[in-house]
């Protein structure tokens, strides 16, 4: 994808909900799982979506959560969200994060800029902004996949 496909990947999942993140089990692409729903009297159904960034050679995560709200949600309960009914603070049981104000590429990333001279492909800067996380990457391509409910990406086989 260019630079303008990415950026409209990112918009179509404004506000959504991420339900993960991480690199994919061979380590090179990091991805992130989204659950995106539109209002119901659209009619259109809610999706399970997978971006994949591909040679992904940049990710770094930051709390996004301010110190005085961590004070508040160490508790092991906060862990579960059915356990949290009188605690003050940060609810990380609730398995997602809203993805506001959400996905933008970095315009004349210099960490890109970098990585496709060396690798003579074009490279991408993203930073990801949630109210839990703040994800930055550097990539060279996003692949996106609508996957099934309770797909499983580090699923143990025998």
């Amino acid at each position: 994808m260019n630079g303008s496909e990415i950026q409209t990947a990112f918009d179509d999942v404004f506000d959504q909900a991420l339900v993960f993140h991480g690199f994919a089990d061979y380590m090179r692409d990091y991805d992130v799982y989204i659950y995106a729903t539109a209002d119901p009297r659209t009619g259109i159904p809610p999706q399970h979506l997978r971006y994949r960034f591909k040679h992904c050679v940049r990710a770094a995560t930051t709390s996004a959560v301010p110190p005085q709200v961590w004070k508040r949600s160490l508790d092991e309960r906060l862990v579960d969200d059915e356990q949290r009914a009188d605690l003050d603070g940060y609810v990380w049981g609730v398995r997602w994060q809203v993805l506001y104000p959400g996905l933008t590429l970095v315009a004349d990333s210099p960490d890109a800029q970098q990585w496709s001279h060396h690798l003579s492909l074009p490279f991408h800067e993203a930073t990801i902004e949630t109210n839990g996380h703040t994800i930055a990457l550097v990539f060279s391509d996003l692949i996106v996949d609508a996957i099934e409910p309770g797909y499983a990406p580090f699923a143990v086989t025998d």
